[in-house]
């Protein structure tokens, strides 16, 4: 598999991309433009006016069709095991020299193509950038999608949830040390699926990447020697302050609502290089792009989890409206009456921010909402089929969390008993 630029040519032939010719102003327009490609599944090619020596793409990976060809994958199953086995088994991608893909740009960072996606943002936005650290005192490193607002022309600010990276700054700011970083724009798009996992502390995602394509190739970068993956269209060296903090956001997140407004630590950009050759590439926030990449190694893991406990797993699904984070609906086969509620809780396991999952029978097919429902009208019965959990962890998306970041979740049973099944086989 290619980069992001020859994965494009590859969707053209499938018709999977739409182009824009005029130029599209980086306030607003681009966002309507992603949103009426989003609708109809395609990815979306354009320019915008502030800087327009720049190609563009947006929706890259907004259709399972283009996640599973970038796994090379034909089935849900087969991507699963895809994306786990290249998780167990990370392998370092041979060296290119980085002078052969880039050069310095002689812009700043007010001259690439951050975007204002909706009116309250707190700035213009990065939303595509992998950040690639060291891990202090290891040859480890870690790469992970953050977005990024710009402040000036010199400085960004950025969301660092408390995980790998946050560590890795972590661990610097205990000994004064700001923390080298490199902001890939426009990766491979197998980097970006590896970029959206978690696997264990000290697994370099990039590495993960080299499992998921074979031709993956890396370059270190020229000032701090971090390995990114290339091609790319931008590469951004720089430091995060072990100091200083700047407001971040707000910032729509996967169910449409604005993320709060955070301290978070200043970006200080010490040199930025760019590819010409490849697509700057901007994830759509809220979009369905966001939520695959956010929601589908959740997906992967849940169904991991699941298949310990169950015979078989037929279908594993975040929801949509649940913006593929919050809600999960899971196919079964089960031997014992026991087994939904064991997949149920083995759910909320796999993923903590989980709200609320519902079991159900192979015989409904999870991606059809009337056929969820009509399983819940007809195979449920509160008293037995409810799994209540209170003040469990829950995710900081959601707003109706209590105070203290803890919510209630439910598990619903709604697979039919093995006792007189034939009552509840559906005719029509």
């Amino acid at each position: 598999m290619p980069g992001l630029k020859e994965t494009i040519i590859e969707f053209k032939k499938r018709n999977w991309v739409s182009s824009i010719n005029k130029l599209l102003s980086t306030e607003f327009e681009v966002t309507s433009a992603l949103l009426r490609a989003d609708s109809a599944g395609l990815t979306l090619e354009f320019k915008v006016k502030e800087a327009n020596d720049f190609s563009c793409i947006g929706n890259v990976l907004n259709t399972r069709s283009k996640l599973y060809y970038v796994l090379k994958s034909g089935s849900d199953e087969e991507a699963y095991l895809k994306l786990l086995n290249s998780i167990q088994n990370p392998t370092k991608p041979r060296e290119h020299n980085f002078w052969n893909y880039f050069e310095v740009f002689k812009g700043s960072l007010i001259n690439i193509p951050a975007i204002r996606f909706y009116e309250k943002d707190g700035g213009k936005y990065l939303t595509s950038s992998i950040v690639i650290a060291k891990v202090p005192q290891s040859s480890n490193f870690n790469a992970s999608i953050h977005r990024v607002m710009i402040v000036n022309n010199k400085s960004a600010v950025m969301r660092i949830v408390p995980r790998h990276l946050y560590k890795i700054h972590s661990m610097n700011c205990e000994k004064g040390n700001d923390t080298p970083i490199a902001i890939v724009i426009g990766a491979p798009p197998s980097a970006i699926i590896a970029a959206s996992t978690s696997p264990p502390f000290g697994v370099f995602e990039i590495y993960v990447a080299r499992r998921i394509d074979q031709d993956l190739r890396i370059a270190y970068t020229p000032q701090y020697n971090l390995p990114i993956p290339v091609p790319a269209s931008i590469v951004i060296e720089g430091r995060i302050s072990a100091q200083k903090k700047h407001l971040e956001g707000p910032f729509v997140d996967l169910l449409g609502l604005y993320d709060r407004v955070r301290k978070e630590p200043l970006v200080h950009v010490d040199s930025i290089y760019v590819n010409w050759n490849e697509y700057f590439h901007v994830i759509l926030p809220g979009g369905m792009e966001h939520k695959l990449l956010q929601g589908f190694p959740r997906e992967v893991a849940i169904w991991d989890n699941v298949r310990k406990v169950v015979p078989k797993v037929c279908k594993v699904r975040l929801s949509l409206g649940s913006g593929m984070w919050l809600h999960a609906f899971i196919s079964i086969e089960k031997n014992a009456d026991g087994d939904a509620k064991s997949a149920i809780l083995a759910a909320f396991a796999a993923h903590p921010s989980l709200k609320h999952v519902v079991v159900v029978d192979c015989d409904i097919d999870v991606d059809k909402y009337e056929e969820l429902e009509w399983a819940i009208a007809t195979r449920v019965q509160a008293s037995k089929d409810l799994l209540i959990i209170k003040y469990a962890r829950g995710s900081t998306l959601d707003p109706s969390t209590y105070n203290d970041g803890l919510t209630d979740k439910i598990g619903i049973d709604a697979t039919a008993p093995l006792v007189n099944r034939n009552k509840f086989k559906r005719v029509i």
